[in-house]
């Protein structure tokens, strides 16, 4: 498990809010940070709003205990908190948006990227949502989500305790491979990131029945599908199966908006590197068999093509 030692999102909610008051976002400030820190921490995130009716609450270190620590981490009461967030939700089908901002021109989050951050919120039920992120202080960001949890509890949308643990424990198993494969050629964090998004699409067409051997195929499909055949090793798509299997049985397949949420998450990400998307989209990056099945096709449309013209 990464360390998180800071808990960027985290929040020990200390204001009674219920779901009505999804209508304002809610502010997380880490209760760690100096006068300083706290007033720039505020304007960074209230900047991406477009006024300043937000809830403020603050965060100590019995939120990390209460929702990362079911997942492997050991945090205590008197862990430290300087990250904070700003959590907007948004309409129906708008997917989860991430965005961590700059404090004083730096991104202090210096481990968790968005698109792993967007996939965990996924994973712990989390939908239709902007979540803005900031620190004061350079930290890991693997405590990341434990403040959005505790704002949607306490807003009066419950996630599932067994979601939100196989949601941590994807978000530290994600970044341990992106870690890994850091500067490889061929290999960026969006194409792992889409992979799983896409893996977690297909998984719900199947429904929470899925079997291993239907995960296992998916998973090698969606490597395949963003050419990570050579980069991913055979540990870290076992790694990535297993965190998927978690998935499976903490119940996510059972929700009905889930495969809407994987699918608009897979074309966000898709369109945040275009670039990337392109050069993998091209035809010596196609998967074997759609290469044939296109080469069919393309054969019997000049075959027509050139009868009609006859």
């Amino acid at each position: 498990m990464l360390i998180a030692a800071i808990g960027v999102f985290s929040i020990l909610l200390t204001t009674n809010v219920h779901a009505d008051d999804w209508d304002t976002p809610v502010m997380t400030l880490g209760s760690s940070l100096t006068a300083s820190q706290r007033s720039g921490t505020i304007d960074v995130l209230s900047s991406q709003i477009h006024n300043n009716n937000f809830q403020q609450l603050n965060v100590d270190g019995n939120t990390l205990v209460k929702y990362l620590n079911p997942a492997g981490d050991n945090f205590t009461a008197n862990s430290g908190v300087w990250s904070s967030a700003l959590i907007e939700k948004t309409h129906a089908g708008s997917g989860i948006n991430v965005q961590i901002l700059d404090y004083n021109g730096k991104n202090n989050i210096t481990t968790i990227t968005a698109n792993q951050y967007k996939n965990a919120a996924l994973t712990a039920g989390i939908s239709d949502a902007n979540i803005y992120v900031t620190s004061a202080t350079p930290i890991d960001g693997s405590g990341a989500l434990a403040g959005v949890y505790a704002a949607f509890d306490k807003n009066g949308d419950h996630l599932n305790e067994n979601q939100v643990t196989a949601a941590q424990n994807e978000m530290g198993t994600l970044s341990q491979i992106s870690q890994q494969n850091n500067g490889q050629q061929g290999y960026s964090d969006a194409q792992l990131n889409n992979a799983v998004a896409q893996a977690k699409s297909e998984m719900a067409k199947i429904g929470p029945n899925i079997t291993l051997n239907q995960i296992t195929n998916i998973v090698n499909e969606q490597i395949n599908n963003n050419n990570l055949q050579n980069v991913i090793n055979d540990n870290q798509k076992q790694k990535i199966i297993n965190i998927l299997v978690a998935v499976r049985d903490s119940g996510a397949l059972k929700n009905g908006d889930f495969k809407q949420q994987a699918g608009k998450l897979s074309s966000d990400i898709q369109d945040g590197a275009k670039k990337i998307f392109n050069k993998i989209n091209t035809p010596q990056n196609q998967n074997f068999i759609q290469q044939i099945w296109n080469n069919i096709l393309n054969f019997f449309s000049n075959l027509f093509g050139n009868n009609n013209q006859q």
